[in-house]
């Protein structure tokens, strides 16, 4: 656990508070060109904060995490809608990369994705946990090695997410997600966990033990892991 580091928050608004200073950090001292986004409702309050300040993202790159097969970027469930309503149509970035929901072959989707990974490594990757432990869509189980692919996602997954659904719609029960293995190759990864729901991925993750059925416990394995949480743990 050498590369993991807890800050202990009061309260989510104090977690992005500690996350903004992270990134007007790493700006300032021109370390941060190449950014990986998460979604969700964690991260409402934290783009809020960027879009409220003078933090210039004009020389950063972005890549988002995820998005949902069969969701298009006009559709209010997706996620590329989603950056674009919270963050893209107020900041400007030098590009933004989101996966294509509408891609009718996934696999090249995917690969496509990753070939722009590669050739633009993450200086800083943004990551919220799943009550059972997945980090992006990347569900128990998922091997470590895997990078951007068609995740199948759980269950329970697909019940938590069903609240941003109105009644009546059907969530997607697939996705294309970056892989654990692209996760892991960021410079640095700062990951936000608010709310006692989140509390058993965390203490699986303080137990210090890699543990497929829980993908967030890979982290052990990374240099630079920050926990933002307001869970005492």
């Amino acid at each position: 656990m050498n590369g993991l580091k807890f800050i202990k928050v009061n309260n989510p608004d104090e977690g992005s508070e500690n996350l903004f200073n992270i990134i007007k950090e790493a700006l300032e001292k021109n370390e941060l060109h190449v950014l990986g986004l998460a979604t969700g409702g964690t991260m409402i309050p934290v783009y809020k904060k960027w879009v409220e300040s003078d933090l210039d993202f004009s020389g950063v790159t972005t890549f988002n995490l995820d998005e949902y097969v069969g969701i298009s970027d006009d559709n209010p469930n997706g996620y590329a809608y989603f950056m674009n309503e919270h963050l893209f149509s107020k900041k400007k970035f030098k590009k933004v990369n989101t996966l294509n929901g509408l891609a009718e072959n996934l696999e090249e989707e995917c690969q496509r994705f990753e070939d722009l990974l590669l050739a633009n490594p993450l200086d800083i990757q943004i990551l919220g946990v799943g009550e059972n432990g997945h980090i992006a869509f990347n569900e128990p189980g998922t091997p470590f090695d895997s990078v951007t692919h068609v995740a199948k996602l759980t269950q329970s997954t697909l019940e938590v997410n069903s609240r941003f659904f109105k009644p009546g719609e059907k969530v997607p029960n697939t996705a294309m997600t970056m892989g654990i293995k692209s996760i892991l190759r960021a410079k640095k990864i700062v990951l936000l966990a608010f709310g006692e729901k989140k509390r058993a991925a965390l203490t699986k993750l303080s137990e210090g033990k890699v543990d497929s059925e829980w993908p967030i416990t890979k982290l052990l394995e990374h240099d630079n892991v920050t926990i933002i949480t307001d869970l005492a743990i």
